[in-house]
């Protein structure tokens, strides 16, 4: 079989593996239920903040982007979250146990793992007061770094 041939059967085996997965996927939330529409409704609900964004990381940065805007701190979405990937991956509740604030006793949280003290004098009012509250974490944290270094999107390392 000439190489063209051969590609364009890899290819096509490669999508209807794909596209048959993805039928899969959308056949799941029907397994039990009665009708399409119980499956539809369940799967339909996603969980939101108390202000109405999304309750995972995308919803914490926008609520939090939100939160910035009219407290004047800059930044913005992209250096968000590659700050967040690099220090805790999204995970809200991740602590540094192992680094020179952890072996003096204040060791860094949250998505952007921030320590106690930092997270206190640049906490933004109407946030939670917990570091590991996603929107106090990101808010707290993109404020410190518009002191120190102008904006989050200034940070490419620790900070």
């Amino acid at each position: 079989m000439p190489a063209a041939a051969q590609h364009r059967r890899t290819r096509l085996a490669r999508t209807l593996a794909v596209a048959a997965t993805g039928a899969a996927v959308l056949a799941l939330p029907l397994i039990g239920s009665t009708s399409a529409s119980a499956a539809t409704t369940t799967s339909a609900t996603t969980a939101t903040t108390t202000a109405g964004y999304t309750d995972n990381l995308d919803g914490w940065i926008r609520e939090s982007l939100a939160i910035m805007a009219e407290q004047g701190i800059p930044g913005t979405y992209d250096g968000i979250y590659r700050n967040v990937m690099r220090e805790s991956s999204g995970n809200p509740n991740a602590i540094n146990l192992w680094d020179s604030n952890a072996a003096a006793g204040i060791p860094s949280k949250g998505l952007l793992q921030v320590i106690d003290p930092t997270f206190a004098a640049y906490h933004v009012a109407g946030t939670a007061y917990d570091p590991y509250d996603p929107v106090a974490n990101i808010t707290a944290a993109c404020n410190y770094a518009a002191h120190r270094y102008g904006s989050i999107d200034n940070v490419f390392g620790a900070y």
